[in-house]
């Protein structure tokens, strides 16, 4: 191969690196945006768990009303921009609280998918 010929070559590649990132660019921004999406499904499990912990605990303790220290002890611990939505039943002597968090869609406040993420907590009564 000769020197001319090996300039030639390498005149014919040139751009060839931003034509293969401008190809590949919207692929690395979808694929963020799933691994985004599957780290906000697991901080709402995390929040729905930890939500439901603190209602079973604040309406075990109660003294006037559980449902209410539920509901309120529950909403305390998630942010505003996830919908919520808290039950506390008596089973025996042990109340239990579900907590029911719908998960945003990229961005908290914006959108919800139509998937419900549940924690389920329990606390013997006090009392």
């Amino acid at each position: 191969m000769t020197a001319r010929a090996g300039r030639l070559r390498r005149a014919a590649d040139r751009g060839a690196v931003m034509v293969e990132f401008a190809g590949l660019f919207p692929l690395m921004l979808l694929m963020l945006a799933v691994i985004w999406q599957c780290v906000l499904i697991g901080y709402t499990f995390s929040l729905a768990g930890n939500a439901a912990d603190e209602g079973a605990r604040a309406a075990a303790a109660a003294q006037g009303d559980p449902q209410g220290a539920c509901a309120s002890a529950a909403a305390e611990h998630v942010p505003d921009a996830w919908e919520i939505s808290v039950d506390c039943p008596m089973n025996g002597e042990v109340r239990t609280a579900r907590v029911g968090l719908r998960v945003p869609v990229l961005f908290p406040g914006a959108f919800n998918l139509p998937l419900t993420i549940t924690g389920t907590a329990g606390a013997t009564e006090e009392g």
